[in-house]
């Protein structure tokens, strides 16, 4: 599957947003990862509604909102109509997973379901059928600029194996720490999109990290074993 990148707004420059998802999607990014914190789930307040409603109006971009907030299925409807493409929230987050899908799906929008990295694989097993995308966290939510979790390869690597096995379609999304290096362990672990901020808005020439970041097409062949992983960061 060919990568995706979504480089997130979490690192642009709010005072110029137009500017900053334009210079990214004009570097080749397919998404823009919005990143909404509600203070309350997360430690920080970020954005909401009005500000995706106005990116809506600038940019052609799969907007992909990442919902970080407490009670999401209160929020659907409002990121729906400000023009959201995908909608993810935390399974952590809300007592009904099921029905806030249906909701998302029902509001005409791509469901996505994340995970933070304390957080187990089993909690999606019933939703991966459902869901568009699995969005699996590599930092705790909250913060930009962190340090990877490497512990998570692992738990990207069984997804991916999870979703072959019931032979459907979804997509695995990655968060939290993702560079040139990072980029390499999470594809070859079977993440299909990636999110990156200060990489990707940090770096003097943006388009050269989102190619990096992108890299090479990895062929993934069924004969992987999990120990392949664990010699990565030697």
């Amino acid at each position: 599957m060919a990568t995706i990148i979504a480089p997130s707004i979490l690192s642009a420059d709010f005072a110029h947003l137009a500017d900053e998802v334009k210079k990214v999607t004009d570097a080749g990014a397919e998404y823009v990862h919005v990143d909404v914190m509600d203070g309350s789930f997360v430690p920080e307040i970020t954005i909401g509604a009005g500000v995706v409603k106005s990116l809506r109006e600038i940019t052609d971009a799969v907007l992909d909102v990442h919902l970080m907030v407490e009670h999401p299925e209160t929020q659907i409807e409002s990121f729906a109509k400000a023009g959201a493409d995908i909608i993810t929230f935390h399974v952590e987050a809300t007592r009904h997973a099921h029905r806030v899908i249906q909701k998302i799906h029902e509001l005409g929008c791509k469901a996505g379901v994340a995970l933070n990295p304390g957080t187990s694989l089993s909690t999606v097993e019933e939703l991966v059928e459902d869901a568009d995308m699995i969005l699996i966290m590599t930092v705790n939510p909250g913060y930009g600029g962190q340090k990877f979790i490497e512990s998570q390869l692992g738990k990207i690597h069984m997804l991916y194996h999870m979703i072959e096995e019931m032979e459907t379609e979804c997509d695995i999304e990655v968060d939290g720490g993702i560079n040139e290096e990072t980029s390499v362990w999470v594809r070859e672990s079977g993440a299909n999109v990636l999110v990156a901020g200060s990489a990707i808005y940090g770096a003097e020439d943006v388009a050269r990290a989102i190619k990096e970041i992108r890299g090479k097409e990895i062929a993934h062949h069924h004969h992987h074993h999990d120990d392949e992983y664990e010699d990565e960061d030697e």
